[in-house]
């Protein structure tokens, strides 16, 4: 007889027993449908797959304007034609800006004039370089 002592231990161990067994059983059914499906495999032809055909596109909802009134094909209605729809205006080309004061980067000195001054250096001579 199990006394309260000895039960915890013993349905520790029976849980291992049964957790082992579940596990050995799902690895055998694992193998057993992996070598199922290597043999179908095996057994079909060799053939390249077929290129996916790009899914079709869906359809567009119409679009509608409150400025014009459109007939399905989106036409204008009340244009005729034989006559061309009227161009719209020209835009009118906007005024010139005025011109801005130079601007200094403090990522590079600069002099006065906004010019390298590094770049104006006076070349050295050879007896210079000795020195």
């Amino acid at each position: 007889m199990l006394g309260p002592e000895k039960l915890p231990r013993v349905v520790s161990e029976v849980g291992r027993w049964v957790g082992r067994a579940r596990a050995m059983a799902r690895q055998f059914r694992e193998q057993l449908e992996e070598e199922v499906q290597l043999e179908e495999a095996r057994k079909r032809p060799m053939t390249p797959p077929a290129p996916e055909a790009p899914p079709p596109e869906p359809p567009r909802p119409p679009t509608y304007s409150h400025a014009h009134p459109t007939d399905e094909s989106g036409a204008d209605p009340s244009a005729t034609r034989s006559e061309p729809a009227p161009a719209p205006p020209a835009p009118e080309a906007p005024p010139p800006e005025p011109p801005r004061p130079p601007t200094y980067s403090h990522a590079h000195p600069t002099d006065e004039t906004g010019a390298d001054p590094a770049a104006r250096r006076e070349p050295v001579s050879a007896d210079d370089r000795r020195a």
